[in-house]
């Protein structure tokens, strides 16, 4: 097939694709196959915040909750009638760390990330991103995955076309074009889904936009090319672990443990998936008021109240799956928040809470909403034959801290031993059931990459660099989800585009 023939296919594709999502659920009746709608129960198994669980609610919310959290509501009106005010500003830490009212969470993330004064001097950009992004978008079929692998456990999204869908593609592919540094990465769609369970559709994207470009939050080096806050973040987490908890940072070394391994979905999407979502809300609460010193601190309060557990493990997969509490975190919210705020303090007496400005690389160098014509290879859809510098740069890091795992462990063992072995090739010379590579744990590493994060198993030696001619991502992947490499349903990496990072996730929940 020609240059122009695939150029034609993709831009059919884009083009049925926007089609569906224009024309909605009720409009497409016969078309949306069984597989897309998860089969749920409605009644009793709702939460209040959307999310409809397999089994009956173990717990109601205790009559004293709801009027405390009456009484909390008619403060918050109170203090949004008089937001600028020095009043308020005084009181707003101590009301924020208490907890932001779910009913006016919409009003507050707006007010604390200034959404409206964002829109008002963008007025018609987003519409006009939209339009670019149906002519021009080259990430349509992946977000269109991404979407309905997002929240399928939700109210909002578990129908196929929804409007929560529908908001979720259409904010996915404007950013898109938005920010043509980024375009699209997997767990972006994590981000978006948050802020549309209580934003508008215009809303949540200029929120998506502040969230990546706005220095106090800085999102945009977590999805560039290279992955540089990541790298950045990993490397302050070790340095506070070394500082305050050297004994459970040994542990973790023992058993070749690696905070990559751990963490991604701590730093990638502010812990979505990953906590109770009624404690991740707490978080974000927290995270727009004071910004990525929350993340840090965080990450250090989920290993602080669950040292003693994690220290009793004797496996790095153990380790790993017990910190994947997102079900059951095993405190009161209000008791993590409050270990939240005395590890925000203990770090920032140390000098160590805040992980330093970020440098440029992890700041856009384009002008955001400046329309940036995709090259062909883009449009149709061709990986890249050839790794960037960056990239060559972000994968030598990963290594390192793999190399790294597996010198600290070998050493250990020797120590142990009292005998002397031969330290040359020590990567090499570690079993791979050992598990003491950062990525060396095909299966740890799946279980720490949920829908829509990130997935570093791009770094793995054995990626594919052929050139594809064709948009069609599963033209490696069979229908079962396993492909002839031997990697498991979970975490199924299809290797697209390097120089844009749309590592492919085939995920089912």
């Amino acid at each position: 097939m020609n240059e122009e023939a695939l150029l034609a296919r993709a831009s059919e594709e884009r083009e049925r694709i926007f089609q569906r999502y224009e024309r909605g659920r009720e409009n497409l009746v016969g078309q949306i196959d069984p597989w897309e709608d998860p089969e749920f129960e409605d009644y009793h198994k709702t939460d209040r915040y959307g999310f409809i669980h397999d089994e009956r609610l173990l717990h109601k919310t205790a009559p004293q909750k709801v009027n405390v959290e009456v009484e909390r509501e008619k403060k918050w009106v109170k203090m949004l009638g008089s937001w600028d005010t020095p009043a308020t500003k005084e009181k707003l830490h101590r009301r924020i760390y208490k907890g932001i009212p779910n009913s006016l969470r919409i009003k507050i993330w707006c007010k604390l990330l200034n959404v409206n004064s964002m829109k008002s001097t963008n007025v018609g950009k987003y519409q006009e991103m939209l339009r670019l992004a149906k002519q021009w978008s080259t990430d349509v079929r992946q977000i269109d995955s991404d979407v309905n692998r997002q929240f399928r456990e939700h109210q909002f999204y578990r129908e196929r076309y929804s409007e929560k869908q529908c908001s979720l593609f259409n904010v996915l592919c404007a950013y898109s074009m938005y920010n043509s540094e980024v375009g699209y990465c997997q767990g972006m769609s994590g981000l978006a889904g948050v802020l549309l369970m209580y934003m508008d559709e215009e809303d949540a994207f200029w929120a998506l936009a502040i969230l990546l470009s706005d220095k106090k939050y800085a999102m945009h080096g977590l999805y560039v090319e290279g992955f540089p806050k990541l790298t950045r973040f990993l490397e302050h987490h070790d340095k506070i672990l070394t500082k305050f908890m050297p004994k459970l940072k040994q542990h973790f070394d023992k058993f070749g443990l690696d905070a990559i391994l751990y963490s991604l979905k701590w730093f990638f999407v502010c812990f979505v998936e990953r906590v109770p979502f009624s404690l991740c809300l707490r978080v974000w609460d927290i995270y727009l008021l004071d910004g990525e010193r929350v993340i840090t601190a965080m990450a250090y309060t989920i290993l602080k109240l669950h040292k003693k557990a994690i220290m009793k493990l004797n496996d790095m997969d153990l380790i790993v799956n017990y910190i994947q509490l997102h079900k059951d975190f095993g405190y009161e919210d209000d008791i993590v928040i409050h270990h939240l705020e005395r590890s925000m303090d203990e770090l920032k007496r140390a000098k160590i809470d805040y992980p330093g400005p970020p440098p440029p690389s992890e700041l856009p160098q384009r002008q955001l909403g400046t329309f940036v014509e995709p090259d062909k290879k883009a449009k149709i859809g061709q990986r890249a034959e050839n790794f960037s510098e960056t990239e060559k740069q972000a994968r030598a890091t990963v290594i390192l801290r793999r190399e790294k795992a597996a010198l600290e462990l070998q050493e250990l063992r020797v120590s142990q031993s009292d005998t002397v072995s031969d330290h040359s090739g020590v990567a090499s010379g570690v079993r791979c059931e050992d598990s003491v590579s950062v990525l060396g744990s095909r299966r740890s590493l799946a279980d720490t990459s949920v829908t829509s994060t990130a997935d570093l198993s791009v770094f793995s030696s054995g990626r594919s660099h052929a050139p594809d001619n064709s948009l069609d991502t599963h033209s490696n992947i069979s229908d079962d989800g396993t492909g002839s490499d031997g990697w498991g349903q979970r975490d199924r990496s299809k290797a697209i585009r390097w120089q844009s990072w749309r590592s492919q996730t085939k995920t089912y929940t």
